[in-house]
């Protein structure tokens, strides 16, 4: 149990540099290409804070525990917006981007009714995978031809994208170490939480949804509350928008080629449809007044928290 909690302690540190590390090196390569962050939020610090919920569900399923996988993955998408969204809004009131509302949500929701679907009839088969991979590179092209086309941002004066040109190399080793850190800090952080929580005897899939969901989801977590706190915004809630797609279409579109996932009845009738609500709700809030302030950051908080209760009643 002692070595377990230095495991944990030592995650956090590792989390915090981590965070630290991919937020500026992303925020300064994405400046060097004039790139607006919102782009570079959704796509590489999205795609980074990712790979923790990949190599464990990864995992989960080699070793046949697909509780654990797939409760990792809705566990993550309602910890992105319920705490990470309502902690990074505490913090510093986030500008909504109105193409956001207009194209990025929709598809976020979109990517969350896909899986709902695919789930009814109990399990997550290849050709589901296959499905969902496609709309992966579907969205990461529209990604790509959305930063080309938009251009600079004229915002940001040419001679601090000339200035910062020069400093790429730099910038990649950041984001690599960021990275690097991210994904060791959470892997010791979940071994570690995931051996103290056997030890009481709680069920894969409660573990899955919420300690192993919100180990896996702390990278998002220090890297929004890290953008949040260093004012960039657009990569606080882009990484939120962009890590939900990657842990449905990346995640859950790698993990089935392996392995056809088993979903649980009961996560049908739960949590799938709070994720959902979850993900319906980000609409409305975000779209009054283009800000989520600390009232809403707040509310999301508090929904989160019931959340858990309901898991742990249940």
């Amino acid at each position: 149990m002692t070595f377990s909690v230095l495991m944990f302690i030592a995650g956090l540190v590792l989390l915090y540099y981590g965070a630290d590390f991919l937020v500026d090196g992303s925020s300064r390569l994405a400046l060097s290409y004039g790139v607006r962050p919102l782009i570079i939020g959704m796509t590489i610090v999205s795609f980074a804070t990712s790979m923790p919920e990949l190599m464990v569900s990864l995992l989960a399923v080699g070793q046949g525990s697909s509780d654990i996988a797939v409760g990792n993955i809705v566990g993550s998408n309602v910890a992105n917006i319920g705490l990470i969204l309502g902690a990074s809004a505490l913090m510093m009131p986030l500008v909504v981007p109105r193409s956001l509302l207009q194209r990025e949500l929709p598809i976020m929701f979109a990517a969350m009714v896909a899986l709902f679907v695919m789930c009814l009839d109990g399990v997550l088969t290849r050709s589901d995978a296959t499905f969902l991979l496609i709309f992966l590179l579907l969205f990461v092209f529209y990604c790509l031809r959305y930063a080309r086309h938009a251009g600079s941002d004229p915002e940001t004066p040419t001679t601090i994208v000339d200035e910062e040109r020069g400093h790429r190399g730099r910038d990649i080793i950041y984001i690599i170490g960021g990275i690097i850190g991210l994904g060791l800090g959470a892997h010791w952080m979940v071994e570690s939480a995931v051996t103290i929580a056997r030890s009481f005897g709680l069920s894969e899939l409660f573990i899955g949804m919420t300690i192993v969901a919100l180990g896996t989801s702390l990278p998002e977590l220090a890297a929004s509350l890290m953008s949040a706190a260093k004012g960039e915004m657009d990569i606080s809630i882009g990484n939120v928008i962009g890590s939900n797609i990657f842990n449905v279409l990346f995640v859950l579109g790698v993990c089935p080629l392996f392995r056809p996932i088993a979903v649980e009845p009961s996560v049908l009738g739960l949590e799938l449809p709070v994720m959902l609500l979850f993900s319906a709700a980000m609409i409305p809030l975000c779209w009054h007044r283009y800000t989520v302030g600390r009232v809403k950051g707040t509310l999301l908080l508090v929904a989160y928290a019931l959340f858990i209760v309901l898991m742990i009643l249940r």
